[in-house]
C-alpha cells in the first residue's frame, strides 16, 4: 500500500507543496487546517505557520466517560508523558527518602505521601503548558478554534462547537492529527459504569487507594509503578505477556523488578464483571486462564489499561474514501504522511504503523509542514527511534529486539553482549540490582553493527537518548568499545560490555 501510496500521489504531495506558496490566492481561507492539538497537531501548525503559510487548528476534547476533560496538547501533556513522568519522580523521591538513611540523614517517623498535594501541583502545571500552548499559537498567528473538526471534502472541514454552533473552513490541505484514547471493554459487566483509564487518573482529586490495573502495555506498568511507590496496594491483572512488543528478557527484568518493589501481578487471567458493593468498593471477579478458577477481590479503583484506539470515528473519513485500516481503525498514510486522498495527510497516533510517541509525531508533523510549505523534501524516519518505559526500574531501548533481531537476521548471525551491573548508587543503599541489565545486539559477521541497546537501570531515558544518535551514524560495536566512558556512571557499563549470551560466561559486572 506504501508503494502505491508514493506512485499515485508523489505528484500530488510533493510538486503541488512545492508550487502552494506562490499559486494560492485566495481560493481557500487557509493553507492548511490542522484537526488536533496535541503533539504532532501543534508542532504541524507552528512549523507551517512560522514558514508564512496560514493555518488553523482545530482542537476539541471529547470528556471521557468518567467526565475528566483537559485542555490544549493532547494526550502528553494533559494525561500522558508530562503528568506519567511527575508521578514516576514522585514515587522515585519516596524510594530515595529510605535510601537516604543509609546514607545518614536523620528522618525521624513515618513517612506518608499525600495525593492531593502531588495532584494539584501536577496540575497545575499541566493548566501551564495549555496555557503556552494558547500563547504560542496566538504569537505565531494560528487560528486556534475550540472546535471539532469534521471532514466534508478534501479541501473543507466543518468545525462545531460544544454548544451545536457551526462553521465552515476551506484549506489547500488537511492535517488530521487526533491522535487515540484509552480503550474501555464493553464485553465486562460494570467495566465501563466503574472503571477509570490513563484519561482519568492523573486528574483525580482523592488518592485512587487500593487499585486494580487491567493491562500489562507500558501504559499499564508505569501506573501501577507510580502508584506502588507512592505506597498505594496495587495489582496488575495480565492476560499474556507483558510488554508485548517489547524485547522480551527485558519485560521480565521489568515486572521481576516491580514485583520485588511490591507490586501485586495476577498472570494470565481476565476480569469477567466489576460490581460496586454497598460500602462503595469495587468486587471485582476474574478467571484464571491456566485453571479456570473463578476469583474475587475488592479494590477501590479499577484502572483499565488495555490498549488505545485512534479518534477516526467521528471525523467523516469513510464519506471521502480516507482508508482505513480494518483491524487498527487508523488512517494508512505513506511516507510523506498523505492519505488516499490527495491534499489530505495525517500524522502521529492516528496513522498505521507508526510509533504512538510524542517525539516522532512531533518532528513528523514538523516535516511535513517544510514540504508543505515548499521549503523541503525531507521525510521522517522512523527506523531506530528510541523509547523508555517509565516503571520503577526504568527500561530503555533503541533498535531491534533480540526476537525481532533473531527473526530478521537469524539467530546464527547476530551477537548479542550483555552484562549484570549494579549502580553505585545501590551500593551504600544495600538495593538488590539483580535486574539491572544491559545488552547490545550486532550483527555476528564483518564490522558487528548494533542492531539494538537494552537497559534496565536508573535514568534509563537519559542512557538510551545518548546511544541512539549512534544508531543515525550506522554504530558499530568497535564503535562502543572505542569510546571512552564516563566514571562513575551506569552509562559507562555499555561501552565495556564484552561476555557474549553465546560464550555462556558469566556477565556480572565485577570491580568499579
Amino acid at each position: 500500500m506504501a508503494v502505491l501510496c508514493r506512485v499515485k500521489h508523489r505528484w500530488k504531495s510533493f510538486s503541488c507543496c512545492r508550487l502552494m506558496t506562490t499559486t494560492l490566492s485566495g481560493k481557500y481561507e487557509y493553507d492548511v487546517v490542522v484537526i488536533g492539538g496535541g503533539s504532532g497537531g501543534l508542532a504541524c501548525s507552528k512549523e507551517a505557520a512560522q514558514l508564512g503559510l496560514s493555518v488553523a487548528v482545530l482542537d476539541y476534547v471529547e470528556p471521557s466517560v468518567k467526565g475528566t476533560k483537559w485542555g490544549l496538547g493532547g494526550t502528553c501533556v494533559n494525561v500522558g508523558c508530562i503528568p506519567k513522568k511527575l508521578m514516576h519522580q514522585a514515587a522515585l523521591l519516596g524510594t530515595a527518602v529510605k535510601d537516604a538513611k543509609k546514607y545518614g540523614w536523620q528522618i525521624s517517623g513515618p513517612i506518608s505521601h499525600d495525593w492531593v498535594t502531588m495532584a494539584e501541583a501536577i496540575q497545575n502545571h499541566v493548566r501551564s503548558l495549555n496555557w503556552g500552548h494558547r500563547v504560542q499559537l496566538q504569537d505565531k498567528k494560528v487560528k486556534y478554534l475550540n472546535m471539532k473538526g469534521i471532514l466534508v471534502d478534501e479541501h473543507t472541514v466543518k468545525g462545531l462547537t460544544k454548544a451545536g454552533k457551526e462553521m465552515t473552513l476551506t484549506a489547500k490541505n488537511i492535517v488530521i492529527a487526533t491522535g487515540g484514547r484509552p480503550k474501555l471493554p464493553t464485553n465486562i459487566p460494570g467495566a465501563m459504569e466503574h472503571g477509570i483509564t490513563s484519561d482519568d487518573i492523573f486528574w483525580l482529586k482523592e488518592s485512587p487507594r487500593k487499585t486494580l490495573v487491567v493491562g500489562a502495555s507500558y501504559v499499564a506498568l508505569e501506573c501501577a509503578g507510580f502508584l506502588t511507590g507512592i505506597g498505594l496496594d496495587t495489582t496488575v491483572m495480565v492476560r499474556s505477556i507483558a510488554l508485548r512488543g517489547f524485547d522480551q528478557q527485558m519485560a521480565g527484568l521489568v515486572t521481576d523488578y516491580m514485583e520485588s518493589y511490591g507490586t501485586k501481578f495476577a498472570w494470565k487471567c481476565v476480569p469477567t464483571s466489576v460490581e460496586k458493593l454497598p460500602t462503595g468498593v469495587l468486587q471485582v471477579t476474574w478467571s484464571d486462564i491456566l485453571t479456570g478458577n473463578t476469583h474475587k477481590d475488592t479494590y477501590d479503583t479499577v484502572l483499565w489499561a488495555i490498549g488505545r484506539a485512534p479518534e477516526t470515528k467521528a471525523l467523516g473519513l469513510n464519506k471521502l474514501q480516507v482508508q482505513l485500516n480494518k483491524k487498527t481503525g487508523k488512517i494508512i498514510v505513506c511516507v510523506d504522511e498523505s492519505t488516499t486522498v490527495p491534499y489530505i495527510f495525517a500524522l502521529g497516533d492516528i496513522s498505521q504503523g507508526r510509533p504512538e510517541l510524542t517525539p516522532t509525531a512531533i518532528k513528523a508533523g514538523k516535516l511535513l509542514a517544510r514540504r508543505l510549505a515548499g521549503r523541503s523534501t525531507a521525510l521522517m524516519n522512523y527506523d531506530n527511534v528510541a523509547t523508555t518505559v517509565f516503571t520503577p526500574l526504568e527500561y530503555g531501548c533503541v533498535g531491534l529486539s533480540e526476537e525481532e533481531a533473531e527473526s530478521k537476521h537469524g539467530k546464527d548471525n547476530i551477537e548479542v553482549f550483555h552484562a549484570f551491573y549494579k549502580p553505585l548508587e545501590f551500593t551504600v543503599a544495600e538495593r538488590d540490582a539483580s535486574q539491572c541489565y544491559l545488552k547490545v545486539i550486532c550483527e555476528r559477521a564483518g564490522v558487528q553493527k548494533i542492531l539494538g541497546l537494552h537497559f534496565t537501570g536508573p535514568n534509563a531515558g537519559e542512557v538510551t537518548q545518548g546511544f541512539a544518535m549512534g544508531f543515525q551514524c550506522g554504530a558499530t560495536y568497535s564503535h562502543l568499545l572505542e569510546t571512552v566512558g564516563i566514571h562513575p556512571t551506569c552509562a559507562e557499563e555499555l561501552t565495556k560490555v564484552n561476555v557474549t549470551k553465546r560464550s555462556g560466561s558469566d556477565a556480572t559486572v565485577t570491580g568499579c
